[in-house]
């Protein structure tokens, strides 16, 4: 039997987080895109390997979540990633879902697709080294209107269906109903959205029978909506966040990560260390860390800019980045 509490609690260590990774064939080529650089699969594996490759990345990551496509590329040591990854002592993981598309009931918001075929993907990322998935919903907020508790309710069956798989399977399920931060809404209501959210994915996970102390949360932090002119102190994201998580998260669940979700990467170090802070003085009873991709890799894409004589100061910036963030996770 496959120790799932234990591998999910691993990746907690201490200063450690998930590097996200697993950008789409269709986002990392918009991202390429917006630093100047052609888009082919040899440019996204250069573009793997300047994150996966940087030297030292194992003192500040224990995951990294994958796209399907990495599973099989090799980096520039001529190592498959997730083999390069294990022999640091880091664990691949694979995003599972197949994007989203508008939910019929509510055509301006959407639900994630996926299900179908999933128990045989898990056991082909199993077989490619794989020891975690994950799986993204989006909720968008517009005033009172949006979410719909239709939408809530489907995007949660289907977490839950997932996670339940990928268990069965002998992973561990990372579940990242993705709070969106676009929008004119106010922190308050932020709060009461992903409040709501997450109270009712935990009521159909249990539905689902789904192991709590085996899941990994990934969640959004509560911040105002990004063009609602309001700009929240770290002090303030970190009170309702975790008013929020302990109003509505189980003690039991192993971790939660939080995602970076349109934040500059001051603002995601800045808002993590104040959370790990109020933290420790409520005595949060899970530990938390990061499971960023933007956030860390902005700098040093804006750097690199697709050219080779560009990738060790762009690993540099990555590295100082991710030290800071480490650093943020121990408040």
């Amino acid at each position: 039997m496959t120790d799932l509490v234990g591998i999910a609690r691993a990746f907690f260590e201490k200063g450690k987080g998930i590097l996200a990774a697993d950008e789409s064939v269709h986002t990392a080529t918009a991202r390429l895109a917006s630093y100047g650089v052609p888009a082919s699969a040899e440019m996204r594996r250069q573009y793997r390997d300047l994150f996966l490759g940087a030297p030292d990345v194992e003192h500040h990551l224990s995951g990294v979540i994958l796209f399907s496509e990495t599973l099989l590329e090799e980096g520039n040591d001529k190592k498959l990633f997730p083999e390069s990854l294990i022999s640091r002592g880091i664990m691949p993981g694979v995003k599972v879902d197949l994007g989203t598309e508008p939910f019929s009931a509510s055509p301006r918001e959407f639900i994630t697709n996926g299900l179908i075929g999933l128990p045989e993907r898990l056991l082909e990322f199993k077989k490619q080294g794989a020891v975690f998935t994950k799986w993204r919903s989006v909720i968008r907020i517009d005033g009172d209107t949006l979410p719909s508790p239709q939408a809530l309710h489907e995007n949660a069956k289907r977490l839950a269906s997932y996670a339940k798989e990928v268990q069965t399977a002998g992973m561990v399920p990372i579940l990242e109903p993705e709070v969106l931060h676009e929008g004119k809404h106010s922190r308050a209501r932020a709060r009461a959205v992903i409040s709501e959210t997450l109270k009712i994915l935990f009521s159909v996970l249990d539905e689902f029978s789904v192991d709590r102390a085996s899941v990994i949360l990934k969640t959004s932090m509560v911040l105002s909506g990004s063009e609602s002119g309001k700009h929240d102190s770290p002090e303030e994201v970190a009170d309702d966040t975790l008013a929020t998580l302990m109003g509505n998260v189980p003690p039991q669940v192993s971790g939660i990560v939080f995602l970076s979700g349109g934040q500059t990467p001051d603002e995601s170090t800045a808002n993590l260390a104040a959370i790990a802070r109020r933290a420790k003085e409520i005595n949060a009873p899970w530990p938390l860390t990061f499971s960023y991709a933007r956030a860390l890799q902005e700098e040093a894409l804006s750097v690199w800019k697709g050219k080779e004589e560009n990738v060790p100061a762009a690993r540099a910036a990555f590295l100082d980045r991710l030290a800071k963030v480490s650093a943020a996770t121990i408040g």
